[in-house]
């Protein structure tokens, strides 16, 4: 089938699939783009294989997009097949936090981040059902195959300012399970650096923290720098008009630098729109390459040396 490198016509999917049996309806990519057009919904072709394999360290799968159902274990044999070994699912809400659980324990290339989105803190909030979202997510994270707390933070864009001090306080009480739990924490930060640093100095980082989908310049890259804090680089990087985004690649210290999907978001260029998957990362490692002027391979051991500094051995536990 070739809109997705693994997906095989006819197979019956096995019980974790990225449709809408396994995702919320509200889980699924627009067909459309900002402007209302149409989305091509075919996945890109199948890069050629990294000469040393990475990890994905940022994933939704199960968020649906494109043409075909595609289940956890397609997505990662089609990552696998071009040098992407595993990668992180990520939750953001109850619902995904217990499909991350459920995917960690089914595939073993995968490992597992949790957490309440900064953009669903203020509904929950006005709910009165935040402590009790916290709490759960506190009790997933226990598992040992949760690596991380996230992806939490601080996003304006989405939020306006009514919603700002659930979103504070929903980040610090994640801040606070990351220490307590001894897990990293993967921050997502959007239109809001200046207080996303400051609260992390408020509260005292974790000792791993990782700005998945890094959006700054080459100013926060050094602040990033002189913390310990990494910096997780998506398709952005690849994008025309990312000239911002490459001078932050090029002022990260290499043993800070990450590589990831967001998928099915922000699909590497030449294909920016289309769905995303795993086994898209090396298109974006290799436009990271070129940006720092650097070997492939030596580039991919150091983000495949990072990545498990950060989240630990894939290997069954």
């Amino acid at each position: 089938m070739a809109n997705f490198p693994a997906a095989i016509a006819g197979e019956t999917p096995p019980a974790y699939t990225v449709d809408s049996t396994a995702a919320k309806a509200s889980a699924v990519r627009s067909p459309t783009e900002g402007d209302g057009r149409r989305r091509n919904l075919s996945y890109p072709p199948a890069p050629e294989p990294l000469p040393v394999p990475v990890m994905d360290n940022h994933t939704h799968l199960d968020f649906r997009d494109g043409l075909v159902s595609v289940t956890v274990r397609q997505a990662m044999d089609a990552a696998e097949a071009v040098g992407v070994a595993g990668a992180v699912q990520v939750g953001c809400d109850l619902e995904s936090s217990r499909f991350t659980l459920q995917a960690v324990q089914a595939e073993p290339r995968l490992l597992g981040a949790v957490a309440i989105h900064p953009n669903d803190a203020p509904p929950l909030a006005e709910a009165g059902t935040l402590e009790q979202a916290l709490a759960e997510i506190e009790e997933i994270a226990r598992h040992p195959r949760i690596r991380a707390i996230g992806e939490t933070g601080l996003d304006y864009y989405r939020t306006g300012a009514g919603g700002r001090s659930a979103q504070h306080e929903s980040f610090r009480r994640h801040i606070d399970m990351a220490k307590r739990l001894g897990l990293a924490l993967q921050i997502h930060d959007r239109d809001a650096h200046e207080d996303v640093v400051r609260v992390l100095r408020e509260e005292g980082a974790p000792e791993k923290v990782v700005f998945h989908c890094f959006s700054g310049d080459a100013s926060l890259a050094r602040i990033c720098n002189d913390n310990g804090w990494h910096m997780s680089f998506a398709g952005t990087v690849s994008f025309k008009n990312a000239d911002g985004l490459r001078e932050a690649l090029a002022t990260a210290e290499p043993e800070l630098v990450l590589a990831e999907t967001d998928a099915p978001f922000l699909t590497p260029h030449p294909y920016r729109g289309r769905p995303n998957a795993s086994y898209l990362v090396p298109y974006t490692v290799r436009s990271m390459a070129q940006v720092l002027d650097k070997d492939l391979a030596t580039l991919c051991t150091e983000v495949a040396e990072n990545t498990q500094h950060v989240y630990g051995s894939w290997r069954s536990e």
